[in-house]
């Protein structure tokens, strides 16, 4: 079977195994910052579905990235959130309540804006008449079905067998690190030749665009807003912290191009490391450098 063959398949599995896995692990409270602070839900949905595209389209137009890159690295702005700003706000202690109930807003309009957006970045990077084809009804039911229905299904086992949850995520998570790992590998493979001369063009503009993000995530709640040191964390995070999974979904089982499936694995990739220096910084930093608030 070829590569994009398996890509095909492979690729909606390994989503649909992510999202149960992040579904198994929720209950009814992880959404009550949903009822108890709406505006902090709706400045972070802004941000993370206005104010990040907007960034990535202003980086991929300054540092001039070829058409074919610029359109795989906006199609992961398309696609917030995810159980690792989850995973990442529990680490840096920001507000994981808050995280976990953007990342469900998130996966609810994710579905609608994704195949939309993306049409547009098409049209806009690659011209009237691409070959790409995307149907935006088909794409939607897609995503759809690999990130909604098992999010549904995962809080549905947590509410009735709730002691069968626990171990449960932990298979969850084994299948899903390896079903991305072959991915990777597939993805990697794929652009092999290529490599050396995506790296240098793809790497300033990740980091750039990553750091900007959790940098505009932070300095808007905080200083515009005036919210708490957490909450301005959690929103920073959100922000640069993408769910390359259902951007590799678009790019590498719909479109089936691996060029744009690069980008977006690079960002999944070098993303980690404006987030690692956050996590180190906050729990290495000496207690009197935050306020008690923090």
């Amino acid at each position: 079977m070829a590569a994009d063959s398996v890509l095909t398949v492979l690729l909606p599995a390994a989503l649909f195994i992510i999202m149960l896995g992040m579904g198994v692990s929720l209950k009814p409270a992880d959404f009550r910052q949903l009822i108890e602070r709406p505006g902090v839900v709706l400045l972070g949905s802004v941000l993370q579905l206005v104010a990040l595209p907007a960034l990535g389209f202003i980086v991929v137009t300054l540092l001039h990235l070829p058409a074919v890159l610029a359109a795989g690295l906006m199609v992961v702005t398309f696609a917030p959130g995810g159980a690792t700003s989850n995973m990442i706000s529990h680490l840096c202690r920001a507000d994981t309540a808050l995280s976990i109930s953007l990342t469900a807003v998130s996966s609810l309009l994710s579905p609608l804006t994704l195949p939309l957006l993306t049409y547009l970045v098409l049209e806009h990077f690659m011209g009237q008449g691409v070959v790409f084809e995307l149907s935006l009804i088909s794409t939607a039911a897609k995503l759809f079905t690999v990130t909604l229905i098992p999010v549904a299904i995962g809080i549905s086992l947590n509410l009735r067998w709730p002691h069968l949850c626990q171990p449960l995520q932990k298979i969850v998570k084994l299948l899903s690190l390896l079903f991305m790992l072959i991915v990777v590998v597939l993805i990697t493979a794929g652009n092999s030749a290529g490599l050396p001369l995506l790296l240098p063009q793809l790497a300033p503009a990740v980091l750039l665009l990553a750091g900007s993000a959790m940098l505009c995530g932070y300095l808007v709640p905080r200083y515009l807003f005036n919210l708490d040191v957490k909450t301005g964390l959690t929103l920073a995070i959100e922000t640069g912290i993408q769910n390359a999974g259902t951007a590799l979904m678009v790019t590498g089982a719909i479109l089936h191009n691996p060029e744009m499936s690069m980008a977006v694995l690079l960002y999944g990739i070098l993303m980690q490391i404006p987030a690692l220096l956050l996590i180190i910084y906050r729990n290495a930093a000496p207690l009197y450098l935050f306020r008690p608030e923090a």
